[in-house]
């Protein structure tokens, strides 16, 4: 039965349905080869798997860097590609404001803070309107990248008011969250986080942070902070890659 292919039965009901198309059986491929070869084990060369699998080697790298962005192959440039040995997955709920960074450190994950900086310009109007603020004050901004031994796994970006947190001060105490950051101040009480989740193509800039490729799928969480009194403390951004981390919400009956 060829892809696409409809089977009816004797009623006149469809009774089957081949609707995987080229990249998907590219991917069961692959999987399947990936699944087959020893943890740092390395898979043959692209022109030589593209010609075994019967695409191009266009469609073949495009099937690779979904792989590559999941955690289970690791490309070098000139050298070859590698399976990548299992990785930790950090599996956390979303009911309680709480860093990433916080949950991984008492479930003994070894993750770290990467690269980070810090600046103060002027806010964008989608700032400004998030922060309830004038477009162009000032804010501080902070990015950092979240590391696992293997490789970046998540690039934060968080940015706050004038007044909420001094250039200085985050200097000298910030320690790889934003959230507990603020959350340790006494002059502040935080109540609630709006979050909204969506799955983005990685801007060039993230891409370059995580080292995957522009446009490949990321999970982003796009969250407004808030304190008791109705302030909004913090507009943030976070990207996850999908292979390194598990989000799950408990729902109960009403």
């Amino acid at each position: 039965m060829k892809s696409g292919e409809l089977v009816f039965g004797r009623d006149g009901k469809i009774m089957e349905e081949n609707v995987k198309t080229l990249s998907q059986q590219l991917q069961d491929q692959l999987r399947q080869l990936i699944s087959q070869t020893e943890p740092g084990g390395r898979l043959p060369s692209e022109p030589k798997l593209a010609k075994q699998m019967g695409v191009s080697r266009a469609t073949l790298r495009e099937a690779m860097r979904i792989f590559e962005t999941q955690g289970a192959i690791h490309r070098r440039q000139g050298v070859g590609t590698f399976v990548v040995p299992p990785s930790q997955v950090i599996d956390t709920g979303l009911e309680v404001l709480e860093s990433i960074l916080t949950q991984a450190e008492r479930k003994n994950l070894d993750i770290k803070v990467g690269p980070y900086s810090m600046l103060e310009r002027e806010a964008t109007e989608k700032e400004a309107e998030a922060l309830r603020i004038q477009p162009g004050s000032s804010v501080l901004q902070i990015a950092w990248v979240m590391e696992t031994p293997d490789r970046p796994v998540a690039f934060l970006l968080d940015v706050l008011p004038a007044g909420m947190l001094s250039l200085d001060d985050a200097h000298q105490f910030f320690r790889g969250s934003v959230l507990d950051l603020l959350m340790r101040s006494p002059d502040l009480n935080l109540t609630t986080s709006r979050t909204e989740l969506s799955a983005v193509a990685a801007p060039a800039k993230i891409a370059r942070s995580l080292g995957i490729q522009r446009g490949d799928v990321v999970l982003c969480f796009e969250a407004t902070l808030f304190s008791a009194d109705g302030k909004v403390v913090d507009y943030s951004h976070s990207y996850y890659l999908p292979g390194y981390f598990r989000f799950h919400v408990v729902r109960r009956v009403g």
